[in-house]
């Protein structure tokens, strides 16, 4: 290969972890929490459902609650978060020339098989964040930043359900 079509290299794993332990400190320090995901989409639901079924959001308990607990939902600082995920997501692959449009698969599979399978997980994990009272970085990442038993038990169980799931969908990565 030349040295233009070489493959990139990712970032070390060791260093992308102490990089993450440090933001979480900063995030400590800056905001007085910890880092989550799952709150940004809560957010962008309940603003969304503010915005297309006003009446619905005003009757339903869920969004009352919420709605009079926020100033506006969109203003939550867990939405700029995602949002800067997103946006150095974007740029860092861009930078390192990872930026691509394409659907990651097994070549034993089509990328509509995956494609659906990557939806199903997604709502699952979205379904299952809602459940835990929140996502791997808010419930086990953060809980574990502050030594608390549950974020640790989340942890396992986020691997141990991982680990025990992996030979029923290996087809579909290998």
């Amino acid at each position: 290969m030349t040295k233009d079509k070489e493959p990139r290299k990712y970032m070390n794993p060791y260093l992308g972890g102490v990089l993450l332990g440090l933001i979480l400190v900063v995030t400590f320090w800056v905001s007085g929490r910890g880092l989550g995901a799952s709150g940004a989409q809560k957010s962008i639901v309940v603003a969304g459902v503010e915005a297309l079924a006003p009446q619905h959001a005003t009757n339903a308990s869920f969004y009352k609650e919420y709605g009079s607990s926020h100033e506006s939902p969109l203003k939550s600082w867990l939405v700029y978060e995602v949002l800067g995920v997103l946006v150095g997501g974007f740029i860092s692959g861009a930078l390192a020339g990872r930026l691509k449009f394409t659907v990651e698969k097994s070549p034993k599979i089509t990328s509509k098989t995956r494609i659906i399978f990557a939806v199903i997980g997604g709502i699952l994990f979205g379904f299952g964040s809602q459940l835990g009272r929140g996502c791997t970085s808010g419930s086990a990442l953060t809980g574990m930043a502050v030594l608390s038993v549950g974020g640790f038990v989340t942890m396992i169980a986020i691997f141990g359900t991982a680990f025990a799931l992996a030979y029923f969908a290996r087809k579909l990565w290998i």
